[in-house]
């Protein structure tokens, strides 16, 4: 795995769990999914929880995911 695969594994997880969730859910969720992906992808595995913001981010800009400002604090929403 490596970080640019981190966008649509997160639009996976978030699917898992019915389009919305907490940043600590959904990182709950995704590590409990790619736990054995994210502990071989090598520096990955140090930089994940950052790096899943950015592919968050990314999701936002792709429209995937609704934008911050219309979502409840702390919250990640699929559009």
């Amino acid at each position: 795995m490596t970080k640019h695969d981190l966008p649509k594994k997160l639009e996976l997880v978030l699917k898992l769990i019915g389009g919305k969730g907490t940043i600590v859910e959904v990182c709950k969720v995704f590590w409990d999914k790619y736990e054995d992906e994210l502990r071989n992808s090598g520096d990955l595995f140090y930089t994940w929880q950052y790096d899943i913001r950015w592919a968050a981010t990314e999701l936002r800009k792709d429209k995937i995911m609704k934008p911050v400002e219309l979502c409840e604090r702390g919250v990640w929403e699929l559009i």
